[in-house]
């Protein structure tokens, strides 16, 4: 038996009615990689949003880090890490993320929304995390229709001069739920393959990315998008979001940590 036959069990996708709070262990405790809720919003709310952000132009990400260049409408917190430091210019890019996100004229949040049925049935509570007192960005609608190369997120790793928010966290989340998906393409794969040190040699330079060779044989599972519904997934993971073909592919999305006081926090 080679390494490519062999299966772990406990790396697999998880279909749920909602994120219980039984569900949600499982993923923190590592018996699961993802969890898939279909529907997560009322669809007259997943339609509204993206209407109004289709409307809009979206930026990119740094594309000297990002490319593929994926575009975004909002804050996203990894374009304002150096050194292991979230400088300060994050900071008055939040306060333009608010006063873009309202200018959409949404009857709600979707941010908000999302983060309700998120941390419905969480004992801890669910809320926007803060440094320094101050609150961080909700999320960020992202379009990464040239896809995502392979990577994984690790705020401990990425923000390593300290902790990243005022509560010190013991694990982190991906949030995504999708407002609109390709005709083809546009699959998320996870990897069952953790960062290593070894790993760096397989790093493009200047990128947030590594080659795909750095998984190996390692094995994946790939879930394919459906509008409306939201994924949980363990993002220490490496992973990659594979090209679109046809309509574009938004998702909102957020960063979610598990602090050591039980409460679920987000940041963009």
């Amino acid at each position: 038996m080679t390494p490519g036959d062999l299966h772990d069990p406990f790396f697999c996708a998880v279909t749920s009615t909602g994120f219980t709070r039984a569900r949600v262990s499982d993923l923190a405790a590592g018996r699961c990689a993802a969890l898939r809720v279909r529907d997560l919003l009322p669809r007259r709310m997943v339609e509204e949003t993206l209407k109004a952000l289709e409307a809009r132009a979206f930026d990119a990400y740094g594309r000297r880090r990002v490319n593929p260049p994926v575009m975004r409408f909002g804050v996203g917190v990894s374009d304002y890490c150096k050194d292991g430091v979230l400088t300060d210019a994050y900071w008055p890019a939040v306060h333009r993320h608010r006063t873009d996100w309202e200018s959409l004229g949404l009857p709600f949040d979707p941010f908000e929304e999302c983060r309700a049925a998120l941390g419905a049935d969480w004992p801890g509570g669910i809320r926007v995390g803060r440094r320094s007192g101050r609150e961080m960005g909700a999320g960020v609608a992202r379009e990464p229709n040239q896809g995502f190369r392979v990577h994984f997120d690790d705020a401990l790793r990425e923000f390593f001069c300290g902790d990243l928010l005022d509560s010190t966290l013991v694990t982190q989340f991906a949030f995504n739920m999708y407002l609109s998906v390709p005709e083809s393409g546009g699959e998320t794969i996870i990897w069952r393959h953790r960062w290593s040190p070894a790993d760096e040699a397989f790093r493009l330079p200047g990128s947030y990315g590594y080659d795909e060779s750095v998984v190996g044989d390692a094995e994946f599972i790939e879930l394919s998008p459906e509008v409306g519904e939201a994924v949980l997934i363990n993002p220490n993971f490496f992973h990659a979001v594979r090209p679109s073909r046809g309509a574009r592919r938004i998702a909102l999305g957020f960063a979610v940590g598990l602090s050591v006081t039980g409460e679920l926090l987000t940041w963009g």
